[in-house]
């Protein structure tokens, strides 16, 4: 009798631990926010066009902060810090998240530019992305200022050819997401760019780099997006 019970009390802390263990989760992300003594952090994602919280951390005290969640495809999360000293919250820290872990270290001061994320592939993708683009989006500032300065100052002229400059930097930012999708084809991170940044570029264009996709991104959720969005507008346009 006392074998049987203590078989049976074996089997039910076994089955517990499994089932502790079963609902973590797929995607483990752990960090610290350097500086960071009293807030809370917000897990955000895009639902039906909104933000919404998919977890929160409350700190008091302690720097470093872990989550488990459970993510069916790659996706881009948010983080959102209230620094609770204020009703105002931080910009949102954007990062691809992927089934494993993910880590990510940042700080107080400046929560954004200071944030180093690793453990995911498609973040490194999107990294790499992100560096060549925000030159062509530094170039585009730069020219809207001269061609304000030159409307200010009536010079048509001048205007006219910052304009010719402005659409050729904007061609060359869309021939580069265009190559980037194509030759990244098996990262969930080449829909999204395409889906984020070119969704208007020329239908045969899209054509191309949703039939450029590996099966599993194509499987994916933001595979399918990109395929329900050609489809769409390939009934609307000609």
């Amino acid at each position: 009798m006392k074998y049987y019970c203590f078989m049976l009390m074996t089997t039910v802390l076994f089955l517990i631990s499994c089932s502790k263990k079963e609902g973590k989760g797929n995607l483990h992300i752990s960090g610290t926010i350097k500086g960071l003594k009293k807030g809370t952090l917000y897990i955000q994602k895009i639902k039906d066009t909104a933000l919404v919280i998919i977890d929160s951390i409350q700190f008091n005290g302690n720097e470093d902060f872990t989550s488990d969640l459970e993510i069916k495809s790659p996706e881009m999360y948010y983080l959102a810090l209230d620094r609770g000293v204020t009703s105002s919250l931080d910009n949102n820290l954007p990062f691809f998240a992927e089934a494993g872990a993910i880590k990510i270290e940042t700080s107080l001061a400046y929560f954004l530019s200071d944030a180093k994320i690793s453990g995911s592939k498609n973040q490194t993708k999107y990294e790499e992305f992100k560096k060549i683009t925000s030159k062509f989006n530094d170039q585009n500032l730069s020219l809207m200022e001269l061609k304000f300065n030159a409307l200010k100052n009536k010079n048509l002229k001048m205007a006219d050819s910052i304009t010719t400059l402005q659409d050729a930097i904007t061609r060359r930012r869309y021939l580069y997401t265009t190559n980037f999708a194509l030759t990244n084809n098996d990262f969930e991170v080449a829909p999204f760019v395409t889906l984020s940044e070119i969704s208007n570029i020329n239908i045969k264009f899209l054509d191309t780099i949703q039939k450029s996709m590996s099966p599993k991104v194509a499987q994916s959720m933001y595979g399918k997006k990109l395929k329900k969005f050609y489809l769409e507008r390939k009934q609307v346009e000609p």
